[in-house]
């Protein structure tokens, strides 16, 4: 019977939860869709690697405090005849030299542009060697033979439209190389994203390596023995200095390095569904509340007839059920198709995942199913023991629900005390000397304040809603009063529905105030303590001593001050020690920069010193002319006197340790000094610094790796990385607000359905067709632009508090973004008019008479 009664009164209702459905289905959606995509992805580049993986890799030890190639270096290498240990050995089928680098530069000479990855996949370059393991397939041409020959990957190759006999340069740190396309190779299962270029051997050691060795030795057996008892002879045959990976732990390192940007995104979608979730829960609280409403009268009669509470409970939580199981269902179809589009967005950037054969596993419909029902149920339960707390004669009577004058009462005083706790969470977060711990009040404080906003939300909009709305009866006239009114005729449904928009602002606002506080701050700093003119980044793994030299021969420069950066462990005079990375430069780089003195000279650090920053100096008793160990690592030490203490509050040089390039020289072999991090050149007296800019560029354009800018150019390159984060946010936002939208809709749409002998009333006295759409119009602007100040306001409490609790990591200026707060606000108002139309449109249509005569 309960069934049967639910039953009837979803399908009765059934265009009413269409837009709940939707909710529903845009949340699970993007939950089975970033799992399946994940699960897809990671089954695809497990397959790789373990058809790939050799059954051992014998490398260089790693050595922390070594600088290796990822830190500009050469690459570490095994000599020769390790080849030959390795194979003679018991259990070796077969033994290869392989080299591969990061650090080359694939340019196609035509363009005289980088070609490759632009989506964070590396750029390797080797020797061409045939394995029992391929990954790639030669499928045009053939395999490089001699020093003019170069294979490059089918992807790369199209991509920069190149083919057979077409020019290809390779760069490298030590110099750069001209080759004549000789073949293609294709992948034989999925492009990791990757350009791969080979070279014959001869070639990749002189030219990527610039001697005779091996970057790894790549070792498969002959069964006889596992993978760990070859591991075990060829570190005992090879002696200290070696490591050796089998199978397994290659393929887990793999996994962890692509697990690393997969997670990235696995976890950026899964913010996109709680999001969704969350506001998807106010539009469906609203939903059942309104249907609740509505469905008063048959509540009554049910209750009348024998029904008992938790009967009527049940069955909204019954309706709630279905709409849960149907939303979760078609999500999860529709999940499917999600992980298909970023499958294709992932081919867009160069990784070839096969669609065709999706990872669905069970965890995938079990995670669907659960969050689907779960926020559908708890949604639904407020509203369900709302019903079932009705009287059967006040239901008769269509007094609706009772309490509540005491319920609002209860939640103003929850609501005030949740928001008061919150802010005090702000306060101090703000308050706090440790941005750790001003981190959890800040999320204690975001979180209480959110949720005391949303309680307290009705209270506000009966307030809010008055002043907003007070215009409009002076504007509109009596379309502009009943509009006022509508809004603040049940404040809980309009702080509900007000609550799904606000929270998309509140995010969008809070991240603006933090993105545009560090672009100020970032750019404040380089004003108050870049003095150079211009500055020199690469793409790549370092800027060699070719680019320097170029550099170096550009006519109008007064210096050229090269940066480079080494691992070190630091010991002070207390014994303490500390792994840090040192930044050696040029002596001119105390001219370059505006370094913060608190004590000593800027210049003592680059000629035979070293500098440490106050916090630092004072933790450990340090002062100008003690002496500090460094050691290298490989038993490369040196004692330096510290030649300056520089000042806290500049992040460019708080935690910075500096010396000079030749006070390093003296303990590190040239050979083993890593390339240059960054390079700074200073513009001569007197001359144009446009015109040096540009013969500038024109010395370094052999070098498309490396990029030339002023001082605003760079500042332009800082805010491109940070807009990037806030372009996430965005994502956010315009999900929320799509959601919000809808929530929206299906306020005015059952309110309009609430409503019907009303509108017969007004339109039989008088009230317009053109005045009824403008007076639903009206009721979502109001409604809409309620959510977005609380939201605007909200996000600014959290975005201030935000830069608060950074400002000792660089975030010293606080900007507020007015014009995006205002577009924010007008848009708003756009989307509460948008999102009106329908509702408006099927008001003004009703039969007048017909509309009176509705029960």
């Amino acid at each position: 019977m309960l069934l049967k009664t639910s039953l009837r009164s979803f399908l009765a209702h059934k265009g009413r939860m269409v837009l709940s459905l939707i909710a529903v289905v845009l949340s699970v959606a993007f939950v089975s869709g970033t799992l399946v995509f994940s699960n897809t992805a990671t089954s695809t580049f497990d397959k790789l690697f373990a058809s790939t993986a050799s059954d051992l890799s014998v490398g260089t030890a790693k050595d922390d405090l070594a600088p290796g190639e990822m830190d500009g270096g050469k690459p570490r290498t095994v000599p020769v005849d390790t080849v030959q240990k390795i194979a003679a050995l018991p259990g070796v089928k077969t033994a290869l030299g392989q080299v591969f680098v990061e650090s080359a530069t694939l340019v196609d000479p035509a363009t005289n542009k980088a070609i490759g990855p632009t989506s964070g996949a590396p750029t390797l370059t080797g020797n061409w060697v045939d394995t029992p393991r391929n990954s790639v397939d030669i499928t045009s041409g053939g395999a490089p033979q001699g020093s003019g020959q170069i294979m490059l990957d089918a992807d790369t190759a199209k991509k920069a439209g190149l083919k057979l006999g077409s020019p290809l340069r390779v760069i490298t740190l030590g110099g750069s190389y001209d080759f004549t396309l000789s073949g293609i190779v294709t992948f034989r299962t999925t492009n990791p994203g990757a350009a791969l270029a080979f070279l014959d051997t001869p070639t990749a050691q002189k030219d990527l390596l610039g001697s005779a060795a091996f970057t790894t030795v790549e070792v498969f057996g002959d069964g006889s023995r596992t993978d760990d008892q070859l591991k075990q002879q060829a570190l005992a045959a090879l002696g200290t200095g070696f490591e050796a990976k089998t199978a397994a732990e290659q393929k887990a390192e793999n996994a962890q390095d692509v697990g690393s940007f997969l997670n990235f995104m696995k976890y950026a979608m899964l913010g996109f569904a709680g999001i969704s979730l969350l506001v998807g829960g106010f539009l469906i609280i609203n939903t059942f509340s309104m249907l609740v409403a509505q469905r008063t009268r048959e509540i009554g009669l049910l209750r009348a007839l024998g029904g008992s509470r938790k009967q009527v409970n049940r069955s909204v939580l019954v309706e709630a059920l279905i709409l849960g199981v149907l939303g979760s269902t078609i999500g999860l179809g529709a999940g499917l198709g999600l992980a298909m589009l970023l499958i294709q967005l992932m081919k867009a950037v160069g990784m070839n995942l096969d669609a065709s054969s999706l990872d669905v596993t069970w965890t995938v419909p079990a995670a669907s199913y659960a969050v689907g029902i779960l926020i559908t149920v708890l949604a639904a339960w407020i509203p369900a023991r709302r019903a079932g707390r009705i009287s059967p004669m006040a239901a008769l009577r269509d007094h609706g629900t009772p309490a509540e004058a005491s319920a609002n009462r209860i939640r103003v005083v929850v609501g005030l005390a949740v928001t008061g706790l919150g802010t005090a969470g702000l306060v101090l977060a703000a308050a706090a000397d440790k941005a750790a711990d001003g981190g959890l009040w800040l999320g204690l404080g975001v979180l209480l304040t959110l949720v005391g906003f949303v309680i307290v939300g009705p209270l506000l909009a009966t307030v809010v809603i008055r002043v907003l709305g007070a215009v409009l009866p002076a504007v509109f006239g009596p379309a502009g009063t009943l509009a006022q009114r509508n809004a603040m005729r049940n404040p809980r449904r309009t702080g509900a529905t007000a609550a799904a928009l606000m929270i998309g602002l509140a995010l969008v606002t809070g991240a603006s105030v933090v993105t545009s506080s560090m672009v100020s701050s970032v750019n404040g700093q380089i004003d108050k303590s870049v003095g150079v003119d211009f500055i020199l980044t690469s793409q790549g793994n370092g800027i060699g001593p070719a680019v320097v030299d170029a550099a170096r021969s550009t006519p109008g420069l007064a210096h050229v001050t090269e940066q480079k950066s080494l691992p070190a462990v630091l010991t002070t005079p207390d014994g303490a020690t500390t792994k840090t990375d040192l930044v050696a430069a040029s002596p001119t780089f105390a001219v370059d920069f505006h370094m913060p003195v608190a004590s000593g000279s800027a210049e003592a650090a680059f000629t035979g010193g070293m500098s440490v920053d106050q916090k630092f100096a004072t933790e450990h008793g340090l002062k100008v002319g003690d002496q500090v160990k460094v050691d290298y690592g490989r038993g490369r030490t040196q004692s330096l006197p510290l030649g300056v203490i520089t000042s806290t509050g500049n992040q460019m040089f708080d935690g910075t340790f500096f010396t000079g390039i030749d006070t390093v020289a003296a303990a590190v072999q040239a050979a083993d000094l890593p390339a240059d991090v960054a390079v700074f050149a200073e513009a001569a007296p007197g001359a144009d610094p446009a015109r040096t800019l540009t013969a500038l560029q024109k010395a370094v354009e052999a070098y498309p790796q490396v990029s030339v800018r002023d001082q605003a150019g760079y500042k332009d390159l800082v805010q491109t990385q940070v807009n990037q984060l806030l372009y996430m946010v965005y994502g956010l936002l315009g999900l929320a607000i799509t959601v919000a939208v809808l929530g929206v809709v299906n306020t005015l749409a059952l309110s309009v359905v609430e409503r019907t002998r009303e509108i017969g009333l007004l339109r039989a006295i008088g009230l317009s067709r053109r005045q009824l759409r403008r007076m639903v119009r009206l009721e979502s602007v109001v409604i809409a632009v309620f959510g977005a100040l609380l939201g605007t306001g909200l996000g600014l409490a959290w975005g201030v508090t935000s830069r608060d609790v950074l400002i000792d990591q660089g975030l010293d200026t606080l900007t507020i973004p007015t014009g995006t707060i205002a577009a924010i606000l007008v848009a708003s108002a756009v989307v509460g008019l948008l999102a009106a139309l329908l509702p408006a449109f099927r008001a003004a249509r009703m039969n007048i008479l017909a509309a009176i005569a509705t029960d």
